[in-house]
């Protein structure tokens, strides 16, 4: 869930400034050594589910001309409202990560590797003043096979927004993403709330998606309780069609995923992207 918690990332206690700076110098075996007891528990889920495609050491050849390979864009899915909170409970198999983007990209890149390593996919609703400071992470997360959306624009709270305002927001990401990627995005989260208002909604579908995206599950890691913490909080309420709130740049998630996915996994449930979900 997005709150004015966030707002104090800048200014976070001693103890989460150490573990984000400790993870920007060892980003790449943080979580791997975070989760060590759960390293079999992990190999156990990888091997339950497809193999990912491997991540990529260098960007792709479309990227490096400058002209980024066409992303998927947003679908309308008429079974579904206006504001998507989780994906049909009648499958048994599936729940959706979604994770807030922004933040540390050191962070950022060892949670993906994390869910890849897994089997995983994932949503993320990127910030556009965070592409603009790290724009390979969208092509990243795209050739991982995650889903890329928008998170609006600056991150603020878009409710209390004019319309003009809240429309540049909006608009504003999805222009990032397009130069980026060739899309919009396939998704639209608003900022600062969990739910968009009529207005937001309105204006999101006139920019090109036809569905908000919101959550049935808040894992309040932004609170950076531990990572056994976020694990427990998250699988107390997820179901199957679960739509899960998770976050970019604290060191409590990448260390809490092996085994949040591990244990998902043995209840049946495998994480996919959101649109995999609805699908």
């Amino acid at each position: 869930m997005t709150t004015p918690a966030e707002d104090h990332a800048a200014s976070a206690p001693p103890r989460r400034a150490a573990l984000l700076t400790g993870l920007a110098l060892t980003a790449g075996t943080l979580a791997a050594g975070a989760a060590a007891g759960c390293s079999a528990a992990r190999t156990a889920h990888a091997q339950g589910l497809t193999a990912p495609p491997a991540a990529p050491s260098a960007p792709s050849a479309t990227a490096a001309r400058g002209t980024p390979a066409t992303a998927p864009a947003p679908r309308g899915y008429p079974a579904q409202p206006p504001e998507i909170t989780h994906g049909p409970r009648t499958h048994p198999s599936r729940v959706a990560l979604t994770f807030h983007g922004q933040g540390d990209p050191a962070v950022a890149k060892a949670l993906l590797g994390e869910a890849e390593k897994a089997g995983a996919r994932i949503t993320v609703l990127a910030v556009g003043t965070w592409l603009d400071e790290h724009p390979d992470l969208a092509r990243r997360i795209l050739d991982g096979g995650h889903d890329l959306g928008n998170h609006t624009l600056r991150h603020l709270d878009i409710n209390a927004m004019t319309e003009t305002e809240a429309a540049a927001e909006i608009r504003g990401c999805a222009d990032r993403l397009k130069r980026l990627t060739g899309s919009i995005g396939t998704w639209f989260r608003p900022s600062r709330s969990p739910r968009a208002s009529p207005l937001v909604q309105r204006l999101a579908r006139e920019a090109g998606y036809p569905h908000t995206l919101s959550y049935d599950v808040d894992s309040l890691d932004y609170t950076s309780p531990g990572a056994a913490a976020v694990t427990r909080k998250v699988l107390a309420e997820v179901r199957p069609g679960s739509v899960v709130s998770l976050h970019f740049g604290y060191a409590d998630t990448v260390a809490a995923l092996p085994a949040l996915l591990h244990e998902l996994h043995r209840r049946g449930l495998g994480a996919v992207t959101t649109t995999e979900l609805l699908s």
